[in-house]
């Protein structure tokens, strides 16, 4: 998986608009798929996006 293709941490953070311990909660919790790297925890890009999607589905009231 290229680089440009995973997420940090903090990269996901922003852009739920959440903090960098709820997303570390969420990992502890299994809502978040991820992968580790050595130490250190990485996202798919387009696993985030649809994560993002659905949550802004919900708040907006446009879930299916």
């Amino acid at each position: 998986m290229e680089l440009e293709q995973t997420m940090t941490v903090e990269e996901v953070a922003k852009l739920l608009r959440v903090s960098r311990q709820t997303i570390y909660n969420m990992i502890r919790a299994g809502k978040i798929p991820h992968f580790r790297v050595g130490n250190k925890v990485r996202f798919p890009r387009a696993d985030i996006e649809a994560l993002r999607s659905r949550v802004a589905s919900i708040a907006t009231g446009t879930a299916v």
